[in-house]
């Protein structure tokens, strides 16, 4: 699924059900006529304008009362796709029984479902078409792309527009932050030959070391950073109307600087043990900083799942 997880879609879904299935309604009614059943041309004109108000309706086509589809299959970019679909028997799928049964030729709307053209999941909404004698003549059948219809509801197809846009940005931020990490272990390998040279003077040999631990540190908390927004804003779907998400990608980015900070906190209390300079005082309060960082980051996270428990639990209750 390119705009938004299967998971997360399923999870609209169940938020939004009762309005996805009231516009559905609303659109197969609108469209409904006898001249559809098999007439391609009446099919392309009524899709090119339900798309132009709803533009996650992704195809449109009829099946005869006996389930055989009577139609090519017609997108959403007004393409007739003439050697797909006619012909078919659908009499197995969701969406015909129930509109078969129904004696009043009222809408019927199915639960998720892959589709077997596109292979996304989707939702079919389906009507009985009567002629004038009240005799059943066909059905017609309208697909959409739940994931984009759940972005329709929630106002946020202009944003996913901008989203590879966003996607490229963080990709490049991260590349620049490995090349970063690459120069550090640069470093920091530079120094441990300098350490082992034993060409060299032996002076001041015991700070050596703090400078190879001082790359490394840097290098693993640039890493992680890094690590952290590739994975969030590049190869993860993220769900910015759901608080956990944010929740999750501030507590790793926090987690990463904490480990940074205690790591310094620890090398500046070694310094000041082994006499150079007067790091002691310095080490305490950057530790100090990093446990007040740690509760922090504790109250933050269980106030954000105590408030996103409140709002599941209203919604599951209207």
């Amino acid at each position: 699924m390119n705009t938004m997880s299967y998971i997360g879609a399923i999870e609209r879904y169940h938020e939004y059900k009762d309005a996805l299935r009231e516009i559905l309604a609303s659109i197969v009614t609108g469209i409904a006529d006898e001249g559809l059943l098999g007439n391609d041309e009446q099919l392309r004109v009524a899709m090119e304008r339900v798309v132009s108000h709803y533009p996650f309706v992704e195809m449109v086509y009829t099946l005869d009362v006996e389930g055989a589809q009577n139609s090519s299959n017609v997108t959403a970019q007004g393409v007739v796709e003439a050697g797909d679909g006619r012909g078919r028997d659908r009499s197995q799928r969701p969406y015909y029984r129930p509109a078969q049964e129904n004696s009043m030729s009222r809408v019927h709307v199915t639960e998720p479902y892959l589709s077997s053209v596109g292979g996304l999941l989707c939702i079919s909404a389906s009507q009985c078409l009567r002629n004038h004698a009240g005799e059943r003549v066909g059905i017609v059948v309208l697909d959409i792309n739940l994931a984009k219809a759940v972005e329709f509801l929630m106002g946020d197809i202009k944003r996913r527009q901008f989203t590879p846009l966003f996607t490229g940005v963080y990709a490049m931020i991260s590349l620049a932050l490995f090349l970063v990490v690459l120069v550090l272990l640069y470093a920091a390998g530079m120094e441990m030959l300098d350490l082992w040279d034993l060409g060299k003077s032996r002076e001041n040999l015991h700070l050596k070391p703090f400078g190879v631990i001082i790359f490394i540190t840097l290098a693993l908390a640039i890493f992680d950073l890094g690590k952290t927004i590739l994975e969030e804003e590049v190869l993860m779907h993220k769900d910015i109307f759901r608080h956990s998400s944010t929740r999750r990608t501030i507590t790793r980015f926090i987690a990463a600087i904490l480990i940074a900070v205690s790591i310094e906190a620890l090398l500046l209390m070694f310094k000041g043990a082994l006499g150079i300079g007067d790091f002691t005082l310095q080490g305490v309060w950057m530790m100090g900083a990093a446990i007040g960082l740690l509760i922090g980051l504790g109250i933050y996270v269980y106030l954000g799942a105590k408030a996103e428990s409140l709002l599941t639990a209203m919604r599951k209750n209207k």
